[in-house]
């Protein structure tokens, strides 16, 4: 099916839904109100709806994205109530502007359609579903609040995503908090497709990509072959897990450790892995992660990880030293967040269903204890003379013109210089003679551009 079909096909079916949730809304005010007119202010009561009261719309074979999600997850009427509700404002809010009727005998808002109200904007809470599916009836409240609860899967799989903090920067209760939709699930009901999430604090992963293959990456052989461990197991590990019934003998998951200096190819290797697995990369940035405030860092990470439970992603922390080092002991309540931020991250790892590769430049600077962890731990080290007289021939563009007299041989035997630095040698050079008339490359162009990658590391040539 066809985008445009598929959106067609979505939008009839979630004016299906809209249709189901106008008359659920207009049935809930008929009772609970003596009269149509919910500004009398006196109410009576209600029961819970049930299933048969009045049923979903079913959308049969239809192949709209919102029909599919329905056939893969059926949903209790609590459950499909919500999920219309948090949809509402974003598809119809119109429909919400009936819970802005006041209560003519207090002469304020009715307590009882719970709410959050923000910029004239109504924001359906937990307590605005309650109302729905049983006006004040107690049952109602206690479904809602078992649905609202952290471990239900309409939460962890992040469909639907409270608000927890309100706009006073204040915890809120779940019942009180604004019934919000993921983003990723709003754009997937409504527009057919996931999006890729963008770099921000809330999310602080960003996609790897490349149009390089194996071939472009040198490595040493021993390295080689232990990457291959990590490609049968995403190529494998399913079978292996369930398969072979082997999921309540092993950790799931697998853990992998690349060290080494800087430029060795460890983050082309891990993208590399997702390219050739058909697998997303998304590298974690640590800065973004931790948070001034308490438990912040602990969502971030937990929409991470989940997506990409969700997702079948291969996770890549650059420079896991950052947030892994050896630490002293706790002197002050930042030592003290900082320690739990590890340990949350260390039983995400280890409870995480897919691949996790960290890297770090020295090993050394791990904690022991977290380094046991690892299924894997494979070092990258410096590129040998042969390996590096193949990373010089593969940078050069063919289009570039050598000076007969440059020896590459030598220049790779005298420098060692990894795989990264040898990249940026080749791109000072390049753009170099391009400005100049697209001349030869001479052997002066390439020693001074080497003299000042050295520098820039600290080492002389």
């Amino acid at each position: 099916m066809r985008d445009d079909e598929a959106i067609a096909a979505n939008l009839h079916d979630l004016e299906r839904e809209l249709a189901w949730f106008t008359r659920l809304l207009d049935v809930r005010l008929r009772q609970y109100f003596p009269t149509s007119d919910a500004t009398a202010g006196t109410s009576t009561g209600a029961t819970a709806l049930e299933a048969t009261d009045l049923p979903p719309p079913e959308h049969g074979d239809s192949r709209s994205p919102w029909a599919a999600f329905l056939r893969e997850t059926p949903l209790a009427l609590a459950e499909r109530a919500a999920l219309i509700l948090a949809l509402v404002p974003h598809l119809r809010p119109r429909l919400l502007d009936v819970f802005f009727t006041k209560n003519a005998t207090f002469d304020r808002r009715f307590t009882e359609f719970g709410g959050s109200r923000v910029d004239d904007d109504f924001e359906p809470t937990g307590e605005t579903l309650a109302f729905l599916l049983g006006g004040d009836s107690l049952e109602a409240r206690v479904t809602v609040a078992r649905l609202l609860e952290p471990d239900h899967w309409l939460l962890s799989t992040d469909l639907l995503r409270p608000a927890a903090t309100g706009s006073t920067g204040r915890d809120q209760p779940p019942m009180k908090a604004p019934l919000r939709i993921s983003p990723e699930y709003l754009s997937l009901f409504t527009l057919g497709h996931r999006p890729r999430p963008a770099l921000s604090a809330d999310f602080p992963a960003q996609r790897l990509a490349t149009a390089l293959d194996w071939d472009d990456l040198i490595l040493h052989p021993g390295t080689r072959k232990q990457i291959g461990e990590i490609q049968a197991f995403l190529t494998h590990g399913d079978t292996l897990m369930h398969g072979w019934n082997m999921a309540a003998r092993l950790r799931p998951g697998h853990r992998a450790l690349f060290y080494g200096p800087p430029g060795t190819g460890k983050t082309m290797t891990a993208t590399l892995l997702g390219k050739t697995c058909g697998r997303n990369v998304y590298r974690v940035d640590l800065s973004l992660v931790v948070s001034k405030y308490i438990g912040e860092t602990e969502k971030n990470l937990s929409r991470v990880f989940d997506r990409a439970q969700r997702q079948d992603w291969i996770l890549f922390f650059d420079e896991a030293d950052a947030l892994f080092g050896k630490r002293t002991e706790t002197k002050d309540a930042h030592d003290r967040y900082a320690n739990q931020e590890v340990a949350y991250l260390l039983q995400r790892l280890e409870t995480f269903d897919g691949v996790v590769v960290l890297a770090s430049n020295m090993r050394d600077n791990l904690d022991p204890a977290f380094t046991r962890r690892f299924e894997s731990v494979i070092y990258f080290p410096l590129p040998r003379p042969a390996e590096r007289l193949e990373l010089w021939k593969r940078g050069i563009s063919p289009r570039a013109r050598l000076d007969p007299k440059v020896d590459l041989a030598a220049i790779a035997e005298a420098h060692e210089l990894s795989g990264g630095s040898i990249m940026n040698v080749i791109r000072q050079v390049s753009l170099a003679v391009i400005a100049d008339g697209e001349r030869p490359i001479t052997g002066d162009d390439l020693q001074n551009a080497i003299r000042r990658e050295l520098a820039k590391e600290g080492k002389q040539a």
